[in-house]
């Protein structure tokens, strides 16, 4: 029911913050002054003419006053509106606002305002009530039901405010339903962020201090007032509570905004839709949510968007994301996943990047169990397909691709690249490792290019690896070389070749096997050379000034950790930028003595493993060569591995090709067509395909740079 509140009208609008929480000194608008910023405006009082021109038409201010405007300032242009607590306006013309094909008049009009900043040339027109807000310039604000900001205002960030008792806190319950991996949201956090917290649980001194840097990076003071940034519009929505909005945003019919932070920039706008409801989360810069998507206890990367319903809840979606109609809770998911259907869910899991759901995946029941805590954990380039069903607790390699089905128990699949299959007739788990790169490198070659492609982020604070070959895919393979090996020898009687038993693979004790073994043992070495030697010609590329004999040098010195030569085989994927493990140990260990005291300064952590990145790379793919018994220390050595490299270039391209002309030669594809004119017409031929072309200008480029680099190295 309504509360009576004991306080003369002429109060109405002020005293916003209470007395106990006023620092010794301050006044209610300190904080409100503080965001303002020096104004090169100078507000006045209104002249006798203006105040009657303001009353003639229709407007009411509790105390004219403190009614302060900036000139060149036009009254005729309020009309019927009501006016509580200090106003302060900004230039106020005769002009004519427009985004897109939307045009409004600036000028306030059958509004009610209380206690707010409004910046030059802003339109606000039939808003039933604005209260403590800093607006910019040139904004549109129109037919807003109720736009609010209390106090205790957080804007989504995980932090309480003075005299607030600790269950006020919003967290966010990533990657386990049970909370146990529970972290904190803040303006400025990236997938790095998100996983440094959630899944060093056992530094507990570290996670401590995370949660103080947190704490520390707002506010705690009460008072701070919403902001629209300048040129955003807002039209046609519900209610806008303790939200503050970025430069030229656009918010239309959105049902509910509540304790939010909406980074939008002139750059990368951000957009809100219809029916949209968004509660306690960040919204990063240039992302969309559109048409009934509802999003809770979240953190969005840039240029991500959720569409036609999306429920994002208790989850971090990483940049260059897009999840349509589906649902999501308890995840931590890292930079380029799509999921687009209405029928797939995904609940308690870490996927680390490159990821895709096909209809119907259902990734996490946890039904096998009396407890809501299992997890599920997948590589980079997760691709569960059509109607697959995984159980809690499953962990996946990197590019794991998992065939239709109802997989009845958990899995635990450390083969990079591979193909999983449950085979019901067999009732057996089936996997084919590097299947991949032995049958499908047009999908493979053409994900990681996209994923570098679309990435239109203009200031990129989260570093992507978009490479399918990496040192963590690298490690992996390698592992699963010696799991290969170890299986193979168990094999009795000896195998044809074909399938060998695979134990450990998922937990029951039925069948599972490994097919084409032999095959996919020469596949993972295949890559892992041309991984190496990929790796050492782009560090070449970028450093023109070495000759071989520096190169060997450089590649030999011996980084802290290790000895001259020594390989790094624990690589840690932090939210998409592949570190070395000492590296964030280190980090680590500096968080918590304290001598990094900020997020900005984690985030400067992760700006110098990038600059890092490109020798700790030519480094290890330095050893991945001696591993695999090439001598690369001479120039000869090094020459045909360069030539190598340069064959399995054109191979790859060639199975490009050969896998995009699949679709173009299955009879069945042809079966909707009258005619191959029509089917050209509609789809194109496989020679036309982008991609293709793509790639065999590519090819081209490669076989250049392995000319110059001979001549050069020789």
């Amino acid at each position: 029911m309504t509360e009576i509140l004991d306080k003369a009208s002429e109060r109405y609008g002020y005293d916003f913050i209470p007395q106990a929480y006023l620092p010794a000194g301050k006044d209610e608008y300190w904080l409100r002054n503080e965001q303002a910023g020096k104004k090169e405006r100078t507000w006045r009082r209104l002249k006798v003419q203006e105040t009657e021109t303001l009353v003639k038409n229709d407007n009411f201010c509790s105390n004219w006053e403190n009614f302060l405007v900036t000139d060149p300032f036009d009254p005729a242009l309020i009309r019927n509106s009501n006016f509580y607590g200090l106003i302060r306006l900004g230039v106020l013309r005769d002009l004519l606002l427009r985004h897109h094909d939307y045009n409004v008049s600036a000028g306030i009009r059958n509004s009610t305002i209380i206690s707010c900043d409004i910046g030059d040339n802003t339109a606000i027109q039939d808003c039933s009530f604005i209260s403590h807000y800093i607006i910019g310039n040139q904004v549109i604000l129109s037919r807003i039901d109720e736009m609010q900001t209390t106090n205790h205002a957080k804007f989504g960030n995980g932090i309480i405010k003075d005299g607030e008792e600790e269950d006020v806190r919003v967290w966010i319950d990533v990657m386990n339903e049970a909370g146990g991996r529970s972290i904190l949201p803040f303006a400025d956090m990236i997938c790095a962020d998100a996983y440094l917290w959630a899944c060093y649980r056992d530094d507990t001194v570290m996670t401590e201090k995370l949660w103080g840097i947190t704490q520390k990076s707002c506010e705690s003071k009460r008072g701070l007032y919403g902001k629209v940034g300048s040129g955003s519009v807002i039209k046609n929505c519900a209610v806008i509570k303790d939200v503050t909005v970025g430069e030229a945003a656009y918010i239309k019919g959105a049902n509910k905004l509540k304790n939010l932070t909406i980074l939008s920039s002139e750059d990368e706008p951000s957009q809100i839709g219809e029916g949209v409801e968004m509660v306690n989360g960040i919204v990063g810069y240039a992302c969309h949510a559109f048409y009934g998507s509802k999003a809770v206890r979240f953190v969005m990367g840039r240029r991500s968007n959720l569409k036609y319903g999306a429920r994002l809840i208790h989850s971090v979606l990483g940049d260059n994301s897009t999840v349509s109609c589906c649902e999501l809770l308890n995840n931590l998911i890292f930079p380029i996943h799509e999921q687009h259907h209405n029928n797939s869910f995904l609940i308690a899991s870490l996927l680390q990047g490159l990821s895709n759901l096909a209809a119907g995946a259902n990734i996490g029941s946890n039904h096998n169990s009396r407890a809501n805590d299992g997890e599920i954990r997948a590589g980079r380039g997760f691709w569960p397909g059509l109607s697959v069903s995984l159980k809690h607790s499953s962990r996946f390699a990197s590019f794991v691709i998992v065939a239709k089905g109802d997989y009845p128990y958990e899995l635990n699949i450390t083969l990079p690249f591979s193909l999983v299959n449950h085979n019901v007739r067999k009732d057996r788990l089936e996997v084919m490792p590097a299947y991949f790169w032995m049958y499908n490198l047009y999908a493979l070659e053409r994900n990681s290019w996209k994923a570098a492609d679309r990435d239109k982020r203009v200031i990129k604070v989260q570093h992507i690896e978009t490479d399918y070959l990496a040192p963590d895919t690298a490690e992996e393979i390698i592992a699963a070389l010696f799991r290969i090996d170890s299986w193979m020898k168990a094999e009795k009687p000896p195998g044809t070749g074909e399938e060998i038993s695979a134990p450990e693979l998922e937990r029951n004790e039925r069948q599972a096997v490994l097919l084409k073994p032999r095959k996919a043992r020469a596949a993972y070495e295949e890559m892992l050379r041309f991984y190496a030697t990929n790796a050492l010609i782009a560090y070449l590329e970028s450093r023109p000034d070495l000759s071989f004999e520096a190169l060997a040098e450089e590649m030999e010195k011996p980084e802290a950790h290790n000895t001259p030569g020594d390989r790094i085989t624990d690589w840690v994927n932090l939210g998409g930028q592949i570190v070395p493990a000492f590296r964030v140990d280190d980090l680590r260990s500096r968080i918590r003595e304290e001598t990094i005291e900020s997020w900005e300064a984690v985030h400067k952590a992760y700006d110098d493993f990038w600059a890092a990145y490109p020798l700790d790379k030519a480094r290890h793919a330095w050893t991945i060569l001696k591993f695999l018994r090439i001598n690369a220390a001479d120039a000869g050595g090094f020459v045909r591995a360069l030539e190598h490299a340069l064959e399995t270039k054109r191979w790859i391209t060639d199975q490009v090709y050969r896998s995009r002309a699949k679709d173009f030669q299955d009879p069945f594809r042809t079966i909707t067509y009258r005619n191959k004119e029509e089917m050209d017409q509609v789809v194109g031929t496989v020679e036309d395909n982008f991609f293709v072309i793509l790639t065999r200008k590519k090819l081209a480029q490669f076989e250049e740079t392995v000319k110059l680099l001979k001549k050069r190295l020789l």
